[in-house]
């Protein structure tokens, strides 16, 4: 029988950015520690096939596994969010993992993509804590995990808006972490390097571009979306009852390199 220090049984989970990549593989991972999900992603009929998916995966209560299709950064969704979730009894836990980018040199940018990089990657999930705070505060303890990015530590040709953005994630994540501390919300945040996930595949389809990101890269290889989603479970469950303010690097070595 599993230690309940190491099972998330009768918590329950938002995920945002659910419905593919690293947030869907989030969901899986938390519903196979026993959370109730609450899956967010903007596109309906994608969000509902991930949900049918994992309902399939995890038979069980009919409400293991839900959806709401939203955009985080709009406020009234947003708080559509929020008012779903305070009415199915409330939350544990939270996991921001919407995100976005556009890449191209700093002076191409217009000031709407800029600005909706830093949206959907940072201001989102500001308001997305601070909406959660009372719900999360209810407990004793309750966990934040934000999904930054290595972009957010060193360079590595993603574009500036991303990093920034990222980067200030990471500051989030430790303010954060601080403030509510006392509240016994858990704040903490992860770091990907490249992910395999539809968003990187037209990148890692060159050959020569995946040669120069597998030799920055000490384990060789391109992560998985489950390896990502295995330590933010890990942060969410009891047995990182001791761990805030922590950015975790799930890079397979790179940020030792650098690009």
């Amino acid at each position: 029988m599993s230690s309940p220090r190491w099972t998330l049984d009768g918590q329950r989970a938002l995920v945002t950015g659910a419905s593919a990549g690293i947030g869907l593989a989030i969901c899986r991972e938390l519903l196979g520690l026993g959370a109730q999900v609450l899956m967010v992603a903007r596109d309906a009929a994608a969000l509902e096939q991930a949900r049918a998916e994992l309902e399939d995966e995890f038979p069980g209560p009919e409400d293991a596994v839900l959806a709401l299709p939203a955009d985080v950064t709009d406020e009234e969704q947003r708080n559509e969010i929020l008012d779903w979730a305070t009415d199915l009894g409330g939350l544990h836990l939270l996991v921001n993992n919407a995100g976005g980018n556009i890449t191209r040199p700093v002076l191409d940018y217009g000031e709407d993509q800029w600005r909706g990089i830093f949206e959907v990657n940072l201001f989102s999930a500001f308001e997305l804590c601070r909406g959660a705070y009372p719900l999360l505060a209810k407990h004793a303890s309750s966990a934040i995990v934000n999904v930054g990015s290595v972009s957010g530590i060193t360079h590595v040709r993603s574009g500036a808006p991303y990093g920034m953005s990222k980067a200030a994630l990471q500051q989030m994540t430790r303010n954060l972490a601080v403030e509510w501390a006392e509240d016994g919300v858990r704040v903490n945040s992860v770091a990907p390097w490249y992910i395999r996930t539809r968003r990187t595949s037209t990148k890692l389809a060159d050959p020569d571009y995946l040669d120069e990101v597998l030799l920055r890269t000490p384990l060789g290889r391109i992560g998985e979306p489950e390896e990502v989603a295995a330590v933010v479970a890990f942060l969410c469950m009891p047995a990182s009852s001791y761990i805030t303010g922590e950015c975790i690097a799930v890079d397979g070595g790179f940020l030792r390199y650098g690009f």
